[in-house]
């Protein structure tokens, strides 16, 4: 499969997560649509490495595995921030009862 169709693909779901994170006002939506985009740029690091050792003539089963990797550390670092992102919005539904982020614009007076 072409690399392009790759590229095309991250391009439209990056573009979705940016569209979400700059209209949506619910912090759910927004941690969703930063996941998104995360997974686009893990589309193409895999897509990229896999190319990459194709185009150097590698044929063992483990060719292309680099992007993987850092797929997979990226992951973990996501994961780390579900953690940490769940739990804040968790505590401030708590105190005032709504997930709505222009809620901590207010926050700062």
């Amino acid at each position: 499969m072409p690399i392009n169709y790759y590229i095309v693909l991250a391009l439209s779901l990056f573009a979705i997560g940016v569209v979400g994170v700059l209209t949506r006002r619910n912090a759910i939506i927004i941690f969703m649509c930063v996941e998104i985009m995360l997974n686009a740029v893990n589309l193409l690091l895999v897509a990229f490495s896999k190319m990459h050792h194709a185009t150097h003539g590698a044929t063992n089963a483990t060719a292309g595995i680099d992007g993987q990797l850092f797929v997979f550390f990226i992951m973990v670092v996501a994961a780390a921030e579900v953690a940490v992102g769940l739990s804040i919005i968790v505590m401030l539904y708590r105190n005032i009862h709504s997930v709505d982020i222009n809620f901590l614009n207010r926050l700062k007076h």
